[in-house]
């Protein structure tokens, strides 16, 4: 039986939703398991989360694209279009139509079954993120074979909104709640200021961004009191055009200018790998954002929150696609975010804390007794009819999800092609040791 793990985006942010599945499935089985990534950031990083396992219980594909027509097509598209995730699954038909089972974080590859035909191929979602959006809960996410949810609030929507059979849905937890971390080092940070992280979505008619995010960062810059990790969601600088399908929408996000670039209190990350671990809602003291999941890893500890409506939402409060705004204060200017902060603070525990927890429970169904990777791997391993070993352990101590050299630099603009200099990584050493970790 051959079970392939599917990596193919433009950025990391979704390998860590999926990879933790493979690893446990791996231990538990005696399947082959495929790791299948299409970019060489990607395959870095499953390499780095799944270590000694790949080259012994799990084979690593690195996909390409492979006719001339396709390579030209994504010189010419890609840097405004996502044309070379698409035609990855174009000039590597033979290699899908070898698996018995897919597994994926995302819904372009149902275009194996829509258009190339693979009607046998078992393609098993995962999601990534338990956010509200209405694009997570449209007709699409119905059609897998086998759908992986993190808690009821996934399951109930996706049954009554897009008619999706119950029987094929499966409450696994989150996987990526799995992956050992260790605390956040953000050195530049480490003072008794509170801490805010902003993290705006990149979808233009739902982000704040494009109205409202550079005066976000004006009033930061002038109110030194607080500090400020402005570290958006990865696909908004991700390309010069930014581009939704449902509704059709587009946004410009410019570039970060020179003042807040160099404002002491704001540290800016447009799309490293510290976006996408957690290691910035792990460290934050106050949320603010719109309309990104990973207000719901922030809840995993209870924090005040603050969100801004840019758009002019009708009736949000009694809106499921916005149910994650009543974690905290609603502003639809910037002029109160001042006040906003203050009541977010004031508020939390009266109020806030009490309907973050309700939230986070209904977002994600955590067992005590055994991992989310585990589960989804044994519900993977009953609908492919593997068997799985009496004796077998997932251990998942070794999955390092973020390490500190991440956390020591104020990114610059395009932060995901930062690497730590030298001296930055003995920093790290240095501060590691300090607090008696290797």
């Amino acid at each position: 039986m051959r079970i392939g793990f599917l990596f193919n985006h433009d950025q990391i942010h979704q390998i860590a939703h999926s990879l933790p599945i493979g690893v446990a499935l791996a231990q538990l089985t005696d399947a082959e398991i495929i790791f299948a990534t299409s970019s060489q950031a990607a395959t870095n990083e499953v390499r780095r989360l799944a270590g000694a396992l790949i080259g012994s219980r799990i084979r690593l594909v690195e996909l390409s694209v492979t006719r001339r027509s396709s390579r030209i097509v994504a010189a010419l598209l890609n840097r405004l279009l996502p044309a070379r995730k698409l035609l990855i699954y174009r000039d590597n038909l033979a290699f899908f139509r070898s698996l018995d089972a897919l597994v994926v974080t995302e819904k372009t590859s149902l275009v194996l079954k829509s258009r190339y035909g693979m009607t046998a191929l078992k393609i098993i979602h995962t999601r990534h993120g338990a956010g509200d959006r209405a694009v997570g809960f449209n007709r699409t996410s119905a059609e897998f074979d086998h759908i992986l949810v993190s808690g009821e609030k996934i399951q109930s929507r996706l049954v009554t909104e897009t008619g999706a059979d119950n029987r094929k849905i499966s409450i696994v937890g989150y996987p990526k709640f799995d992956l050992a971390t260790q605390p956040t080092v953000l050195s530049a940070l480490d003072d008794d200021r509170p801490i805010v992280l902003y993290n705006p979505h990149a979808t233009p008619h739902l982000s704040s961004w494009y109205k409202m995010g550079r005066a976000v960062l004006d009033w930061f810059a002038e109110h030194p009191e607080y500090r400020l990790i402005f570290a958006p969601h990865v696909m908004l600088f991700e390309r010069p055009l930014v581009i939704s399908i449902d509704p059709l929408a587009f946004g410009w996000p410019g570039k970060i200018s020179k003042r807040h670039l160099s404002a002491e209190n704001i540290h800016i990350d447009l799309g490293s790998r510290a976006c996408t671990t957690m290691s910035y809602t792990d460290r934050a003291d106050i949320y603010i954002g719109d309309v990104s999941s990973q207000v719901y890893e922030f809840l995993r500890t209870p924090r005040p929150c603050l969100f801004l409506d840019a758009n002019g939402v009708t009736d949000w409060a009694n809106d499921r696609n916005f149910i994650h705004w009543q974690a905290g204060p609603v502003i639809s200017e910037v002029g109160r975010l001042g006040e906003g902060l203050e009541q977010a603070i004031e508020t939390h525990g009266s109020h806030f804390a009490k309907v973050q927890k309700l939230l986070f429970q209904n977002s994600f169904d955590i067992d005590p007794k055994m991992l989310s990777s585990e589960r989804a791997a044994r519900v993977i391993a009953s609908v492919s009819h593997i068997p799985v070993s009496s004796h077998a352990h997932v251990d998942m101590s070794k999955r390092v999800l973020l390490d500190a050299v991440d956390h020591l630099h104020k990114y610059p603009e395009r932060g995901r092609s930062f690497r730590p200099s030298r001296e930055r990584q003995q920093q790290a050493m240095r501060f590691n040791l300090s607090r008696g970790r290797d």
